[in-house]
């Protein structure tokens, strides 16, 4: 497949992907490329089903194919993989896996965006300074990207993680100056846990990861992973056990369909409030 030139790598240390528009395998018409979208968007809805899930990547990667400029295509593409990554798999390398190819879909993906491209392309701009090209209609692979990357770098290592941190944290800001409720107030969740996870000596503030948390259940109460994230993040870094109970029991005790358009993810959040709490001891102390 031939690769318009728009190729452009991370400076140093670990690489994943490229910032590219890829130009069409194929001729194809509106046509096929719409019935590809039809039949993936059907195995989406199912994709709390690991098969379909995977079926529907293989489907919008082949939409893709046609043409490279749809967003929506590009977004399922860096979620899906993302979501296998978060939300089925559980052994190590294949959640780097799935993460890492989340990430390539991602770059492909915001590279749609040419005056971000072309900002990278003149060489005097990285990734962080030349996100401020990024409009609304960036903000779902913003979001998909930070998220993969952020959770890629945190399992491969800490260095790996400080390296990335600048492209996070400037990727992540974008997406919420733009639209603040994305995701399930998902860049006030994030932040929570930002501040939550980073190292003392790299800014971790574990008041200011509170009150991003606060806000995020404050506006989406029946979004599982906003409690099941402050549990995993702020109240085992805090060791406040009774906090961590309170808000996985919490969960726990929702019906995971109260959000129909995220009962997979809210299936997901039930399963790792499970495995959390029957794993505190390897949280606290006590």
């Amino acid at each position: 497949m031939r690769i318009l030139p728009l190729l452009l790598l991370l400076a140093c240390g670990k690489q994943i992907g490229t910032y590219a528009v890829e130009a069409p395998a194929a001729a194809s018409s509106a046509e096929q490329k719409a019935s590809l979208k039809a039949e993936a968007d059907a195995l989406w809805i199912e994709r709390g089903d690991k098969a379909k899930l995977q079926a529907a990547l293989v489907k919008y990667e082949q939409a893709y194919t046609m043409d490279a400029t749809d967003r929506d295509v590009a977004h399922r593409l860096v979620r899906g993989w993302y979501f296998l990554g978060d939300g089925h798999e559980t052994e190590k390398d294949a959640k780097l896996s799935a993460w890492s190819t989340s990430i390539e879909w991602g770059k492909k993906c915001l590279a749609i965006n040419g005056e971000f491209t072309a900002l990278l392309t003149k060489g005097d701009e990285d990734e962080a300074s030349a996100a401020r090209a990024f409009t609304a209609a960036d903000v779902p692979c913003l979001y998909w990207t930070s998220s993969a990357l952020g959770k890629w770098a945190k399992l491969t290592g800490l260095t790996t993680t400080l390296k990335h941190l600048p492209t996070v944290k400037a990727y992540m800001t974008r997406a919420g100056d733009l639209d603040p409720t994305f995701y399930y107030s998902g860049p006030d969740r994030y932040w929570g846990v930002f501040y939550a996870a980073l190292p003392s000596f790299a800014g971790q503030d574990l008041e200011k990861s509170k009150q991003y948390f606060e806000k995020a259940i404050a506006a989406q109460p029946d979004f599982a992973g906003n409690n099941v994230l402050f549990a995993e993040y702020w109240a085992t870094k805090t060791q406040n056990k009774p906090e961590f109970e309170k808000a996985l029991n919490g969960v726990l005790a929702q019906p995971t369909n109260l959000i129909p358009d995220v009962q997979p993810e809210l299936e997901s959040e039930h399963r790792k409030a499970t495995a959390l709490l029957a794993n505190a001891g390897n949280y606290f102390a006590d």
